[in-house]
């Protein structure tokens, strides 16, 4: 295992379409895509490159891996998991928990509230203090939340993510 603390990101999906069949089948807007392409674009700049990612199987949270994927060229794939589509934040705790130990990087992509739950009980207090403030506003679409964590994952509990950048759209 290298070195370092792992990273975490805590992602909202991007903006969806407000209609479909059913609420999975939300496809992203042109807006939602663009969104998260930046989204991912500016993780990658800040040298974010996931080595496993869970995402909802939605459509919009699909979408939304994609995006970032065509930004990046990033190449871990994502693990589609059904709980995420309606997972409070204990049952999301249970799945960054499963996550391997070797992974660093992990990105986990899902919906509201349970991403703005997560992110906020992740966090232990002592990180950026502008981005908490952010963050405490809330949680829009292509929003995310990036962590520092020193624990392995199959230990992480509330209160061990270090909040290093809280991220919105055109920020």
């Amino acid at each position: 295992m290298s070195p370092g603390p792992r990273r975490l990101v805590v992602m909202r999906h991007a903006t969806a379409e407000a209609v479909a069949a059913s609420d999975v089948e939300r496809p992203l807007t042109d807006r939602g895509r663009a969104d998260a392409e930046a989204a991912g674009a500016w993780l990658h700049q800040h040298g974010v490159v996931p080595d496993h990612a869970i995402v909802s199987p939605a459509v919009r949270t699909r979408e939304t891996w994609a995006a970032m994927v065509r930004a990046t060229g990033w190449t871990a794939p994502p693990d589609l998991e059904p709980a995420l589509v309606h997972a409070g934040v204990e049952a999301a705790l249970d799945l960054l928990r499963l996550v391997p130990d070797d992974a660093r990087v992990v990105v986990l992509v899902g919906h509201n509230p349970t991403v703005s739950q997560v992110a906020n009980l992740l966090q232990d207090g002592a990180g950026k203090r502008e981005a908490a403030l952010s963050m405490a506003r809330g949680h829009p679409p292509a929003a995310f939340a990036l962590f520092d964590v020193t624990v392995e994952w199959s230990r992480l509990s509330w209160g061990d993510g270090r909040l290093a950048a809280f991220r919105v759209p055109d920020d």
